[in-house]
């Protein structure tokens, strides 16, 4: 069993196959080029399975592929399968923005993908296509019939913006229980590579736009989940609240994350990282092993985020590099 140095149990990794995406989305990297970190400076799989079967000996039960846009990772099923085929049981999940998904659905579900999150940010082109920069709605909500249709597990994931698409959230809700899906409603992480000209939402007025339409009951976290869960009884659906501002937030964190490049990052908003890049390209699982128990020592407490935002409370972290 994995244990943090703050007595917490670490039972999640969520790996970053790459930093590329083919979204410039407003909340994440909307000036970055459309360039890439050359192939050379990325794990193989192989290399990244090599630490992946380290952190599932030692106690890793739950799994998701991340990104950038994980999708744009050439023969990722293959990569899905070798994770399936060590471990079954595995809990096994990947997020996406959806948009090659209506080609890739069946092949990851074949190679043991079990669900995935998927963003969907508005449910108007226009929309969607200025939160994204880039003409993406049709696509995106093709591949999540597509992912439906072959039987992945789908949950959406919304960042709803002020004066952009705050006026969605019902709209997403209702989609989302029309299609038998469960929606999370994520607050805005400030970070330093985001839009300058784009104000989140606080999770209070979040809930306060369903409340508008709806009665809701808190039903609280299930788990170490970092989702707060809501039902609305009159439709007999619960949804989702990710808020990291919370103070509570950071109470029963059970994740570490891994870069395409090896960087072993203990917290999200945190810049501190070490590599396993030199142990796995050495086959050296020991010193791999030593990384991760450092990480895991040195695993903050929470997050720097507050409820009440400061300008220290803006991270540098790149989240296309460590999957959000």
């Amino acid at each position: 069993m994995l244990v943090d140095g703050h007595g917490r149990e670490v039972n999640y990794l969520r790996v970053s196959v790459t930093e590329r995406c083919n979204f410039r989305c407003q909340y994440c990297m909307p000036e970055k080029p459309f360039s890439w970190v050359p192939k050379e400076n990325l794990l193989s799989f192989e290399e990244l399975f090599l630490f992946i079967k380290v952190a599932i000996d030692e106690g890793v039960n739950k799994i998701r592929l991340t990104g950038g846009e994980p999708l744009l990772r050439e023969d990722l099923d293959t990569f899905v399968k070798m994770i399936h085929d060590y471990k079954p049981e595995i809990d096994l999940a990947l997020t996406s923005n959806g948009f090659l998904l209506e080609e890739t659905a069946q092949r990851l579900k074949d190679a043991g993908l079990k669900r995935l999150n998927i963003s969907l940010d508005s449910l108007k082109p226009a929309v969607a296509a200025q939160i994204a920069q880039k003409n993406v709605l049709g696509k995106v909500m093709r591949g999540i019939d597509r992912a439906l249709e072959v039987g992945l597990g789908v949950k959406i994931n919304m960042v709803p913006l002020k004066g952009i698409n705050d006026n969605e959230i019902i709209d997403v809700l209702e989609y989302c229980h029309d299609k038998g899906i469960k929606v999370r409603f994520i607050e805005y992480m400030e970070n330093a590579h985001a839009s300058a000209d784009i104000e989140g939402m606080h999770g209070k007025e979040i809930l306060s736009k369903i409340k508008e339409k709806y009665e809701i009951r808190a039903l609280g976290r299930e788990g170490a989940s970092p989702s707060f869960n809501y039902i609305i009884e009159e439709l007999g659906y619960e949804f989702g609240l990710i808020d990291p501002h919370k103070h509570d937030f950071c109470e029963s964190c059970n994740r570490i994350r891994l870069t395409a490049e090896g960087h072993l990052i203990p917290c999200l908003y945190f810049d501190e990282a070490l590599s396993i890049a030199e142990s796995v390209k050495e086959g050296d699982i020991q010193g791999a092993a030593e990384v991760l128990a450092k990480v895991l020592q040195d695993k903050p407490k929470e997050n720097r985020w507050s409820e009440t935002l400061h300008d220290e409370d803006v991270s540098s972290r790149a989240f296309y590099q460590t999957g959000g």
